[in-house]
């Protein structure tokens, strides 16, 4: 017995199954409608009622929150349907700090968008005037958050709850006085905020927005006195091309060298060798508690969001955190303390580092007190991407190139860090020789792989002759809190956990463009890492060359060095207190 019922959109007939609402089935069936609260991946919310539809030539509804039912007709864009969106446009710009044009969302704004679509051309209402501005919300190294341009959407405050379980924003006052905020009218520097920017990848406008480094960056390149190097983080790769109307997930890392190179950076090196790096010593941490009777289970650190979450959340965890820096934190004070051995002219003090990476929270990692000086600035790949247009770089037609050397090469367990279950799987690859002294034959360790909201945590035994250790891996601050619970709980049975704050890890991360809209992106951009992964040559961190070569000339000989655990190994801070604990 089939399941399929029509109904019919714009006099069409149109089959639908398992859709939950009217919205579904208008996409499902090529239709749309103008949205500004949904969100896929997040609760239906009902707020701002642009996809209403027009029910039985009678009725108006919000399709984001109807259930189909069979045989109705829907009108996407009848008369009265039109009237009534264009009359929300104009309130809502009525009710809107209007400067687009030096917005920092302008031309990936959705109301701006809309307004476009639907002609609007003059508002009938009293525009906002300069005096009932709100304060702009600029001092954290992340986010700009600017009230004056919020349509009360909610969605940056469910994906703060929904993502996070964090609440850190929320819904104050009433009526036309309703206004998004965090507690007690504070800055987010002044609140638990982690900074993984979900809440700007999901703002429609430019309500909050990621605070840009591009002019600092400029200045640097243009002054001859320096030496600007910069690092690709793994899913920079899979998600840039987006920016230039290229497919989600393809693979444009060649491009993006060839980019760096015409705008001035003088060497290009590539966050997956330090990922490596991170693995190399990572592996050999986590062998050490197990073999050892360490710290179990340990917690990976590369994630600052997740970093400041137990530090803020959870002090008493913190010896659970493996004492790694992340990658940007192990190849930043690399390059400047080994760059000037291999290139002449370079030396500590005229080397600027900066860093291209899919996260908003970098910013934040790049100033905390532990490893402040090593990055210089840290770029999203949307800042990225406008210096590339800005300097009228035609990235579609660059022809690929190479990073450079000491630090060039990569393998493809430094690869997969952009996916959530890519470290977890990285480490494992790496562990398994640490342990055996024997290569683990098939390094395709899929049960930890997945981005969607299924699965969320993932759980897996690895046999290393005869040890069952027990991996978990977690994507959202969400879900990491259930796995803390049973931590204290005693009820923990899992000997390492892997906590990306994103949905899905750095693929969908708060600086990555625009993926809130198609659920799917985020997949697409995973297994573009997964198919390098797949193809390249070497695929296991500690059998990468130039890792090897890090090692003998560098770094004392082996993981877990004295100068390895100087450079390459952090403290953590009890923001309770104030007091740094040591990893040991």
């Amino acid at each position: 017995m089939s399941d399929k019922k029509t109904l019919f959109i714009n006099n069409v007939e149109v089959e639908y199954t398992n859709e939950k609402t009217v919205l579904e089935v208008i996409r499902n069936n090529g239709f749309d409608v103008p949205t500004f609260c949904h969100r896929p991946d997040l609760t239906q919310f009902g707020a701002c009622r642009m996809c209403i539809i027009e029910q039985d030539g009678k009725w108006i509804q919000a399709s984001c929150t109807m259930p189909p039912k069979e045989g109705i007709r829907i009108e996407t864009n009848s008369e009265k349907v039109r009237k009534i969106r264009k009359t929300i446009l104009e309130l809502l710009l009525a009710n809107h700090k209007r400067e687009c044009l030096t917005c920092n969302k302008s031309g990936n704004c959705e109301l701006q968008k809309y307004a476009a679509e639907y002609g609007i051309e003059e508002i009938r209402f009293p525009k906002l005037e300069e005096k009932d501005y709100l304060p702009v919300d600029s001092m954290n190294p992340s986010l700009v958050r600017d009230p004056s341009k919020c349509i009360l959407c909610g969605a940056c405050v469910r994906a703060c709850s929904e993502f996070q379980g964090h609440s850190v924003l929320g819904f104050v006052n009433r009526g036309s006085n309703t206004r998004v905020e965090p507690m007690n009218g504070r800055c987010l520097s002044q609140v638990d905020c982690v900074f993984c920017g979900q809440c700007q990848a999901v703002c429609p406008t430019g309500a909050i927005s990621i605070k840009s480094s591009i002019d600092e960056v400029w200045k640097q390149i243009n002054d001859p006195s320096k030496k600007v190097v910069v690092q690709f983080a793994p899913s920079v790769r899979v998600a840039l091309g987006e920016e230039f109307n290229l497919e989600p997930g393809e693979n444009t890392i060649g491009k993006i060298y060839a980019a760096a190179r015409r705008l001035g950076f003088d060497l290009i090196f590539d966050t997956n060798f330090s990922a490596d790096l991170t693995i190399t010593e990572e592996a050999n941490e986590f062998v050490e508690r197990l073999t050892k009777g360490g710290v179990l289970p340990m917690f990976t650190s590369c994630c600052p969001a997740w970093v400041r979450y137990i530090e803020t959340q959870h002090p008493d965890l913190i010896k659970h955190l493996s004492s790694c820096k992340s990658p940007q934190g192990m190849m930043s004070p690399v390059m400047k303390e080994f760059l000037p051995k291999y290139y002449e002219g370079y030396t500590k003090e005229n080397i600027v580092v900066v860093s291209v990476m899919p996260c908003t929270a970098k910013k934040y990692e790049a100033i905390r007190e532990q490893l402040y000086g090593e990055t210089d600035f840290v770029l999203t790949t949307q800042e990225f991407a406008k210096m590339i247009k800005a300097a009228g770089i035609n990235f579609k037609a660059l022809k690929e190139e190479q990073a450079n050397s000491p630090f060039g090469q990569y393998s493809g367990a430094g690869t997969i860090f952009g996916a959530s279950g890519g470290v977890a799987e990285a480490a494992v690859r790496t562990a398994y020789y640490y342990v055996t002294g024997e290569e683990l034959t098939n390094v395709d360790v899929t049960p930890l792989r997945g981005v969607d909201a299924n699965s969320r945590t993932k759980d897996t035994i690895i046999d290393i002759k005869g040890k069952q250790v027990k991996v978990r891996v977690v994507s959202t601050l969400k879900e990491a809190e259930k796995s803390l619970k049973e931590l204290k709980e005693g009820k923990a049975d899992f000997h390492i956990m892997e906590v990306m704050a994103c949905p899905g890890g750095c693929v969908n991360g708060g600086g990555q463009p625009t993926s809130c809209l198609d659920a799917t992106i985020k997949e697409k951009r995973a297994q573009g890492l997964y198919e390098e992964d797949k193809n390249l040559e070497y695929r296991k961190s500690h059998t990468n060359p130039d890792i090897i070569k890090l090692y003998a000339e560098c770094l004392g000989g082996k993981p877990g060095s004295e100068i390895a655990h100087h450079l390459l190994h952090t403290t953590y801070m009890d923001r309770f207190t104030g007091s740094y604990k040591d990893i040991k």
